[in-house]
């Protein structure tokens, strides 16, 4: 779907790449011809692209690994959150290394920034050992499953804000959530394409038709 003149994935891509300890980024896509539009686009914009099972995102992020690597850390950053927020996603990968475990994420238990601003990041290490485990249909699809599920078997840390914003809905799921981030793109784009979290933030408070869009908190 278009943003701002270009498509979704595109935008994103454009805001994760201003984050600072991102080396590599590759756009894990399934083998699926429903994802050969997406594919082209990401590529012709200059991101590799990994292609694998449609229904076993693990297993593509294992080839995306093995095709693109090596690599120490996986970060994963899911493909609907075109307001991804580049210094969130440095700060959570600080806090990860920092703190030397396998798993680690800003989505605690309790969760405190936006969704749509979601950061997981793992060993690689860790990544392939629980693919080897991977024995349900929730390992395979969620990626990460064990890995937060299970910290009996992996060492985790995780980043949170001050701010109480776990229930702030950013990421783009349904019909609404795409016309709320067109609106915020519409607003602040043409006059900041690097615009930062607190930029949604005011211009949302400063709006009322978007506070609760679509039924949902969105400041």
């Amino acid at each position: 779907m278009p943003l701002a003149g270009a498509p979704m994935i595109v935008r994103q891509i454009e805001r994760i790449r201003r984050a600072r300890r991102i080396e590599r980024l590759v756009v894990a896509t399934s083998t699926d011809a429903s994802d050969d539009a997406l594919a082209e686009v990401v590529r012709r914009q200059g991101t590799q692209v990994h292609r694998g099972p449609l229904d076993d995102v693990l297993a593509r992020f294992v080839g995306a690994l093995d095709a693109f690597g090596p690599a120490e850390y996986v970060v994963r950053l899911t493909g609907d959150c075109p307001l991804a927020d580049p210094q969130v996603i440095d700060a959570t990968l600080a806090h990860v290394l920092d703190a030397g475990v396998d798993y680690g994420s800003n989505t605690p238990p309790h969760r405190s920034f936006p969704k749509g601003l979601d950061v997981e990041m793992m060993t690689a290490d860790a990544l392939r050992l629980a693919a080897t485990r991977a024995a349900t249909v929730e390992e395979r699809e969620h990626v990460t499953w064990a890995l937060h599920q299970r910290p009996d078997l992996y060492r985790q840390a995780f980043l949170s804000q001050t701010a109480e914003e776990g229930d702030v809905r950013w990421t783009v799921d349904y019909a609404d959530d795409y016309r709320f981030v067109c609106a915020v793109y519409d607003a602040l784009y043409p006059g900041n394409p690097g615009f930062a979290s607190d930029d949604v933030r005011r211009l949302v408070r400063s709006r009322p038709d978007l506070v609760t869009f679509g039924g949902e908190r969105r400041v």
